[in-house]
């Protein structure tokens, strides 16, 4: 009973932090969008290089892409130590051992997103449904997948 009682409250902050995680992703593109790429791309925006690698919106709209991987990168990494120290209650601040973790972590993650992207392409495309459906079943699925191989594979019980 006890280990039922872990795990829910594990999964009620997983999924908490997982929420505060896409509204700060969402935060973060939309300042890149209106504050940080006019600001860039106007000040800078001559050079041929950050041109190209920055401003440019043909054929593929590089502001929102490179805004995209940055929050996706930071809460990333954010998401990890919360999951590491408050949710999975990891206390080793071993450099080895976090790295571990972390390339696990990550590589879950890829495979989840791959997961994601499955189911709402099954959703949206051969069952018809809205996109928003499709993306919340989705990411509902994903996130209960990764808890599960987080909690097994990532942050292991310490002996």
């Amino acid at each position: 009973m006890a280990e039922k009682n872990v795990i829910k409250k594990q999964m009620i902050l997983y999924f908490l932090f997982a929420a505060c995680m896409i509204l700060l992703n969402y935060i973060i593109q939309k300042i890149n969008e209106l504050a940080i790429s006019p600001f860039i791309c106007s000040v800078f925006g001559g050079n041929d290089f950050i041109q190209a690698l920055y401003c440019s919106t043909s054929p593929i709209n590089m502001p929102e892409l490179i805004g995209s991987i940055v929050a996706v990168g930071i809460t990333y990494v954010i998401k990890f130590f919360l999951d590491k120290y408050l949710v999975f209650k990891k206390t080793s601040l071993k450099v080895k051992e976090t790295s571990q973790e972390f390339f696990k972590y990550f590589g879950f993650a890829i495979l989840t997103t791959i997961e994601n992207i499955g189911i709402q392409f099954i959703f949206t495309n051969i069952f018809s449904a809205p996109l928003e459906v499709g993306f919340l079943i989705a990411l509902s699925i994903g996130y209960i997948t990764k808890f599960f191989l987080d909690r097994k594979y990532v942050f292991t019980k310490e002996y």
